[in-house]
């Protein structure tokens, strides 16, 4: 049997890695942390914050309501403050949806 090698993931990620993951600059990272008690990175002896995969994925979600939904700060701080479950579960369907439509259309191009 081959040798697999294992997925190894960060336990923790920089500002600039994870600005770079969502397009948007450091900056709005920050002012987000700020905004949001949902975020909260570890920041090492310099105060480099260092974010986890929860951070990400609440930033995934502050993304998803801030950019995409086109929701204000005070609006998206309302939604996660109302019902942050079923906001997470309805970006999670949108989310697998794109992601079978991106399928689709791979499918479709390699075939036409």
């Amino acid at each position: 049997m081959p040798y697999k090698k294992p997925k190894i993931e960060k336990v923790f990620y920089p500002i600039g890695e994870v600005a770079e993951m969502f397009q948007v600059n450091k900056s709005k990272i920050r002012y987000w942390e700020n905004e949001f008690d949902i975020l909260k990175p570890q920041k090492n002896k310099k105060g480099n914050r260092l974010f986890t995969k929860e951070d990400i994925e609440n930033i995934k979600l502050i993304n998803h309501l801030t950019n995409e939904r086109g929701l204000t700060i005070k609006g998206a701080k309302q939604k996660l403050k109302d019902n942050k479950e079923d906001t997470l579960k309805k970006h999670e369907l949108v989310d697998r949806l794109q992601t079978i439509k991106q399928m689709l259309i791979d499918i479709k191009d390699k075939m036409g």
